[in-house]
């Protein structure tokens, strides 16, 4: 299993070279990079340039991005304005598809597979006119993205308007030429992991692996919350191609966790996917 790593865990602080350093020498070589102006700013092509060069230096591969989902962020706060391919309102939807757009002519410097895409923002209902929003942002945004080879993936969230079934129900109805990226925590809190990925399964080509407890979207390591991986791993299993697992972790304080934190968990995630390939191979 390859592992991928969020940089979620350090959002709230530049994604230096010193730190793609430190993820390298921790024997991970896959990256998924959050756009957050304080952590990754997509629109400057100097911050685009010195990641391409970090990138090289540690021999790390881009594997994606997650769009943006705020801007102007305060240091240290995800606090700025959101940004939604779904709103209502026709001038703030094409100026968040527009944010969106910048992020994805990174791929034009730097190559990468998925750009990871939310609907809303924030806690949302299943409203009509949001529904037809998101609908007319992704279908430019995917022709955007195809010509730069990037594939859009939808992110679930433990809302209305983002759950696994909206999604699914979502898909059917508009036949968009977008894929799912399943997130385990989300699903956790809105209605399970398993009827969630059972839903999202068939167009899920990037999963992101976090825990919690049920009730609060901790992004903990696998086995810190109440999710039962060995279910999760038992649907994943039944998949055609076992989609790419992205670990995204929270940061818990100063150095937490820490990379020898990290590592344990990705550990433990191979050691769930490990036993239940075992299973499927000897129940064939």
């Amino acid at each position: 299993m390859r592992r991928i790593l969020s940089t979620y865990r350090w959002v709230n602080q530049p994604l230096s070279s010193m730190l793609l350093g430190e993820i390298a020498k921790a024997d991970i070589h896959v990256v998924e990079v959050f756009c957050a102006a304080v952590h990754f700013d997509y629109r400057l092509g100097e911050a685009v340039r010195d990641l391409a060069s970090a990138l090289s230096e540690h021999r790390l591969e881009l594997n994606s991005l997650h769009a943006p989902t705020e801007r102007d962020a305060i240091s240290g706060h995800q606090t700025g304005m959101p940004i939604s391919i779904s709103d209502p309102e026709r001038i703030r939807r094409i100026d968040a598809v527009d944010e969106v757009k910048r992020a994805l002519e990174v791929a034009e410097r730097i190559p990468f597979r998925y750009l990871v895409q939310h609907i809303g923002s924030g806690r949302q209902s299943a409203d009509p006119r949001k529904m037809d929003a998101a609908f007319a942002s992704l279908e430019s945004l995917a022709v955007f993205a195809k010509h730069r080879d990037v594939t859009i993936a939808i992110e679930n969230k433990p809302d209305e308007l983002s759950s696994p079934a909206s999604l699914h129900q979502f898909i059917q109805e508009t036949h968009l030429q977008v894929k799912f990226c399943f997130d385990t925590g989300h699903a956790h809190i809105e209605g399970g992991v398993g009827p969630g990925l059972e839903l999202m399964r068939e167009r899920t080509i990037t999963v992101h692996v976090h825990d919690n407890h049920g009730e609060k979207d901790e992004h903990l390591s696998p086995g810190d919350g109440t999710i039962d991986w060995n279910a999760a791993f038992a649907v994943l299993a039944g998949a055609s191609e076992m989609p790419a697992l992205v670990m995204e972790l929270k940061e818990r304080g100063a150095g937490a966790p820490s990379m020898d934190e990290i590592r344990a968990a990705f550990d433990r995630l191979e050691e769930f996917a490990e036993k239940k390939r075992g299973e499927h191979a000897d129940s064939r």
